[in-house]
């Protein structure tokens, strides 16, 4: 059991440091640098950064679950 919510951890922490990179902020971020010179013709997605929000609240309450599952099972 401790082992399944170890690897539920390790992925949940990965898949939110990824999203919240990806995620444009005040310098554009990385997701900036991936979409590169198409927003200056077609404007910015906003649908990207709306569904990148959402996996990160997704994954910050698995991290968070998992985390606590981990604490309380040792």
């Amino acid at each position: 059991m401790k082992i399944a919510i170890l690897i539920l951890l390790v992925i949940s922490s990965l898949g939110l440091i990824a999203t919240v990179l990806l995620q444009s902020g005040r310098s554009a971020g990385l997701s900036g640098a991936i979409s590169g010179a198409g927003e200056s013709f077609f404007g910015k997605k906003k649908g990207m950064d709306e569904l990148l929000a959402k996996f990160t609240a997704v994954l910050a309450g698995v991290f968070l679950l998992s985390s606590l599952g981990l604490a309380m099972l040792k």
